[in-house]
Parts: C-alpha cells; structure tokens; sequence
C-alpha cells in the first residue's frame, strides 16, 4: 500500500506522514524534497508553479513510489496533489488497491499561521492560489489537520484495515 498524503502547503502532510511511517515501519519520502532549486526559488519569490514547472517533479515521485509497489513495499509520500491530472501522474501504472491518498484539511486561518511560523520556500502569501488549484478527490481519506497526529495517523489506518 502506498499512501499519498495531500493538500495544500502548511495542512500537516509532512507531520501526518512521518507518524504513519513511524506506527508502520513504511518507506517515507517528503516530495518537497524532489524539487528543482529552480521551483524552490520561484516558490520562496512568491511565484506559483506552472503544470510546466511541476511536470518532471510529479514525473519523479511517480517514478519512485511505483519502484516501491514494484518492489513489493509499502510506503508514504507527501505531495500537494492539487489537481486531478497531478494525482493521475503520480498513480499511473499502478492499480487502483495499491494506493490512497490522505487528504489534510483545516480552517484557511490555522494553515496560514503554520506557514507563518515555520523556515520554508512556500511563503504564506501563495496559500490563497493553493487553496483555489486544489480540486479535491472525491475517493480520498478526509483527514482533520486538527487532530493530535498520532490520532490522525491512527484514523487512517483504522480506515485501512479491510485493505491490508
């Protein structure tokens, strides 16, 4: 099983996942860190991605979790998989029971003042284009970015159960 935890920059992917990889001894991979220097700069200038500049990067982490369904082995990546096509890229070749994705949601207000604490290239100030790109999936997990992690990692893996 690969579990693909989503949404827009500062919901608690990164937080999520590493507490799942941790309660499951799964492979974990932060998507963040596949990007090209030059979307790291465009990002931390307040310039959102194109679908050009996110193509070999979606191309990337497609390339590796489908190593690691091919290897046999379970894993956790983190990526923003705002649109339809993003999350097409990133499961092609794979079948449908071998992956999920997590979706993170919390309150506009609570995700901008995370961004505004924390040292990364995402400024706060490119939230607002995240939240309208972002079309959520209608079949993923639906996880409240207000939980305690480790209860939210355990809500996923309740939810799991029947296909492990």
């Amino acid at each position: 099983m690969i579990l693909i935890v989503m949404g827009v920059s500062g919901s608690g992917k990164t937080t999520l996942a590493k507490t799942l990889a941790k309660l499951t001894g799964w492979q974990f991979a932060e998507g963040d860190d596949y990007h090209s220097e030059t979307n790291r700069e465009k990002m931390h200038s307040g310039i959102p991605l194109t679908d050009e500049d996110r193509a070999p990067w979606l191309a990337t982490l497609h390339a590796m979790i489908l190593e690691w369904h091919q290897r046999g082995e379970n894993g956790v990546l983190t990526c923003s998989a705002l649109k339809q096509v993003y999350r097409e890229t990133l499961t092609a070749d794979l079948p449908a029971d071998a992956y999920r994705f997590v979706l993170m949601e919390a309150p506009k207000g609570v995700i901008s003042q995370r961004m505004q604490a924390r040292q990364h290239f995402m400024p706060a100030e490119l939230l607002d284009s995240q939240i309208a790109t972002l079309e959520p999936p209608a079949d993923a997990l639906h996880v409240s970015a207000l939980d305690p992690p480790e209860v939210a990692a355990r809500k996923v893996l309740k939810s799991l159960e029947s296909l492990l």
